[in-house]
C-alpha cells in the first residue's frame, strides 16, 4: 500500500505533506476539466426524450380536461410538495391540487426504483412527518419502496389524491388581476386575483395559491458522448430502470441478464447502490468511471423495536434538530442521543472539533483542511483494505476534499470489484471517447456490451425560474425569468414581489442542509402559518413589500459564504458546475439553524412585510 501524501511524516500532516496533497488534488482536477463544462451533457428531450418517459404508470389520455377552481395548486408531488400540501390542509384549505408528471406521488422516490435504492440519511431523521403518519421504518436506511410507501401514506392521510392531477405537467401559470387590485406596495387590499394554470393535458383551471416544489432530481441527463444514438443494444437511465429487461425488482434478483455484458456509466451515489446488484446478475459488468466517489461504511441495521416503542412525543423534531445542529457544527440542543452516523463524521465536522482542540495553534481553515486530509486518508485506506487488485484499488481512490462531491456510503460497492465478472474501466478522468453500435470506446479500447446503463444523474443546474417547466407570469405579464434575470430576488426564498400568492419551496435564498427533507418541512410550516394569518385577517394577496424583499436580498449578498475558492479547487462535478463554480452564492450564509430562527421570529411578528405593511 502506498502511503498517502498527507501522511508521510507522522500522525499529523506537515506543511510539506499538505503541499504535496494539494498538488495531487489539482493534478486530478486539471485532467478532468473540460472546456464545455456542463455543456458536456445531453438533455433527455427530442430524440432522447424516451429516456425520461414514465415506465411505472401508463398515461391515461382519456381523462377529460379539468376546468375548475381550487384553493391551492402544488406543483410537484415529492416530499416538498407533499409537506406543503399537508400543512396547507392543516391551515384549513379544502381543495388542494397536487400536479406531478409522475403517475403517483413520491417525487424522486417515484422515479428512482433501481435495485439497491435506499436513503443515505437515517430514516428516523430523513422521512418527514413520521410521528404524524405513524410509519415505522424497518431499518436505519430503508429501501426506496418503503420510502415511496410513506410518501403515499402522506397523500392518503391528507386526502391529496382527491384533486390530484398525476401524469400531468403544468406548462403555464398566469396571474389574473381582479378589479381593485392595484398591485401596490403592500400585500393586497381584499380584491386580489388568482392564478390560471394550463397543463400539457389541456387543463385550464384557477387557484388562489400556488406552491412551486419542483425538486432538483426531476429530469435525468445523459452524457453527450459521440455515437450515443448509434448503439444497437439496450439502454436506459437508472431513474427509469427497465426491470422488464433485467428482471428482478428494487431489492435485486436481476435474473434475466445472466448472459449479458453490461456497462454502467457513472460512479456516483446511484451507481454505488445498483452496481452490486448488476454484478450479481450479469455475465460481465463494466463499471465506467470518470471520477471515483468517496465511499465510507454504511453500517445499516434493523431498528430495535424496543427503542422505537420508547420514543416520547416530539421525538422526531428533537432528533432532526440535533442532527441539523451537528451537521452545522453546533452542539445538539436535545443531547444528541443516538444521532450519529457517517454524516456526523464527515471532514467538516471533524475539522471544527480539531479547531476547538487546537485553538491558538491552527486557524479554522488549517484545521478543516488537515481534518479533511485525515478523513480522506481513511477513505483511501479502506479501498486498499477491501479491493484485492492493486491497480483497481488505486483507480478507485478519490483524490479531492471530501465535500467536493456528495459522500457515499456502502458496505457492498468496493467489494464488488473483487468479483471475476466485474471490470473497472477507469477513463483517467476523460470519460468515454465514443459509443459504437456494439459497445463503447475508452482510451482507444473498445468494450463490446449488450446494454448500457446510464447512472449519470439529473439536470441540477437548471434555471430556478424555469425549473418547474412552466411559463410563469406575474403582475403585468412579467415573467419570473425576467424578474430573476439579474439574480434571485425574494423574501426569505419563498415569495417574490410581483408574483402574489406564489410560493417557492426549495434551496433559493434560504438555507439548505444535507437532510433536505427537514428544510422542506420547515419551509412548508412557514408558508402555512402565513396563509393562516392571511385568512384570519381577510387578506387576499401574500406578496413581499419592496423594502422587505430588497432588505433580504441585501442580507443574502452580505452574509453569503464565499465558496468559489474551495469549489474551484475541486474536481469537476455537479457541486461546482463541472469545474466552473458560480461566483454568486444564493444561500443564506448563517446556515439553516439561524435561518429557521429568522423564520420563527418572522411568524411571531406582525408579518407585515408580506401581509400589507407597505
Amino acid at each position: 500500500m502506498t502511503r498517502s501524501p498527507a501522511r508521510t511524516s507522522g500522525d499529523t500532516p506537515t506543511a510539506a505533506d499538505m503541499d504535496r496533497l494539494r498538488e495531487r488534488y489539482r493534478a486530478e482536477r486539471d485532467r478532468r476539466i473540460r472546456p464545455d463544462g456542463s455543456g458536456q451533457y445531453q438533455a433527455t428531450t427530442g430524440e432522447f426524450g424516451f429516456y425520461a418517459d414514465d415506465p411505472w404508470s401508463g398515461r391515461d389520455d382519456t381523462r377529460e380536461a379539468v376546468t375548475d377552481h381550487v384553493d391551492a395548486l402544488v406543483v410537484g408531488g415529492g416530499f416538498g410538495g407533499l409537506v406543503a400540501a399537508a400543512r396547507l390542509r392543516d391551515a384549513g384549505l379544502d381543495r388542494i391540487r397536487v400536479v406531478d408528471t409522475g403517475g403517483d406521488l413520491g417525487g424522486t422516490w417515484y422515479w428512482n426504483r433501481y435495485p439497491g435504492i435506499a436513503c443515505d440519511i437515517e430514516s428516523s431523521i430523513y422521512l418527514p412527518m413520521l410521528e404524524e403518519i405513524g410509519t415505522v421504518p424497518s431499518r436505519r436506511y430503508p429501501p426506496g419502496e418503503e420510502i415511496r410507501g410513506h410518501a403515499r401514506a402522506i397523500g392518503e392521510r391528507f386526502d391529496l389524491y382527491r384533486d390530484a392531477l398525476l401524469g400531468t405537467e403544468v406548462t403555464s401559470l398566469r396571474w389574473e388581476e381582479r378589479p381593485g387590485d392595484d398591485g401596490g406596495d403592500g400585500g393586497g387590499d381584499g380584491a386580489a386575483g388568482h392564478w390560471r394554470a394550463g397543463t400539457d393535458r389541456g387543463d385550464d383551471f384557477t387557484a388562489r395559491y400556488v406552491v412551486i416544489s419542483s425538486g432538483p432530481f426531476n429530469r435525468p441527463k445523459l452524457p453527450g458522448i459521440p455515437g450515443i444514438a448509434d448503439f444497437a443494444g439496450h439502454t436506459f437511465h437508472t431513474s427509469r430502470w427497465d426491470f422488464g429487461w433485467t428482471g428482478g425488482d428494487a431489492t435485486g434478483g436481476l435474473d434475466r441478464i445472466g448472459d449479458k455484458r453490461i456497462a454502467v456509466i457513472g460512479t456516483g451515489a446511484t451507481a454505488i447502490q445498483c452496481v452490486p446488484h448488476l454484478a450479481e446478475g450479469a455475465a460481465h459488468l463494466y463499471v465506467v468511471q470518470r471520477t471515483p466517489s468517496s465511499v465510507d461504511t454504511r453500517d445499516d441495521e434493523p431498528y430495535d423495536e424496543r427503542w422505537w416503542a420508547s420514543l416520547e412525543p416530539g421525538w422526531q423534531r428533537r432528533r432532526r434538530e440535533d442532527f441539523l445542529h451537528l451537521m452545522n457544527m453546533l452542539p445538539p440542543t436535545h443531547g444528541g442521543d443516538g444521532v450519529c452516523d457517517k454524516w456526523t463524521d464527515t471532514a467538516p465536522i471533524r475539522g471544527v472539533a480539531r479547531y476547538a482542540r487546537t485553538r491558538g495553534t491552527e486557524t479554522l481553515a488549517q484545521a478543516l483542511e488537515i481534518a479533511d486530509a485525515e478523513k480522506m486518508d481513511e477513505i483511501r485506506a479502506r479501498v486498499d483494505e477491501i479491493v484485492d487488485d492493486p491497480a483497481t484499488a488505486a483507480a478507485l481512490k478519490p483524490w479531492y476534499r471530501q465535500m467536493c462531491k456528495r459522500p457515499t456510503f456502502s458496505d457492498r460497492y468496493l467489494q464488488t470489484f473483487n468479483r471475476e465478472n466485474v471490470t473497472l474501466v477507469d477513463t483517467a478522468g476523460q470519460g468515454v471517447e465514443r459509443i459504437t453500435a456494439g459497445g463503447l470506446v475508452v482510451q482507444g479500447t473498445e468494450y463490446p456490451v449488450d446494454a448500457i446503463v446510464f447512472a449519470t444523474g439529473f439536470e441540477l443546474g437548471a434555471d430556478p425560474a424555469t425549473r418547474a417547466g412552466a411559463d410563469i407570469r406575474g403582475r403585468g405579464g412579467l415573467t419570473l425569468a425576467e424578474k430573476w434575470s439579474d439574480g434571485l430576488s425574494t423574501l426569505h426564498g419563498w415569495v417574490s414581489r410581483g408574483f402574489p400568492n406564489l410560493f417557492h419551496v426549495g434551496a433559493g435564498q434560504n438555507s439548505a442542509s444535507v437532510n433536505f427533507a427537514h428544510v422542506l418541512e420547515e419551509q412548508a410550516t412557514h408558508i402555512a402559518a402565513v396563509v393562516t394569518e392571511a385568512e384570519k385577517r381577510g387578506i387576499d394577496a401574500i406578496e413581499p413589500t419592496r423594502d422587505g424583499e430588497e432588505a433580504w436580498v441585501a442580507t443574502i449578498r452580505e452574509r453569503a459564504v464565499d465558496q468559489h475558492g474551495f469549489l474551484a479547487e475541486c474536481t469537476p462535478g455537479y457541486y461546482n458546475f463541472e469545474g466552473r463554480p458560480r461566483r454568486r452564492n444564493e444561500q443564506f450564509g448563517g446556515g439553516p439553524v439561524e435561518f429557521h430562527r429568522i423564520l420563527r421570529e418572522f411568524r411571531d411578528g406582525d408579518m407585515n412585510d408580506v401581509l400589507g405593511g407597505g
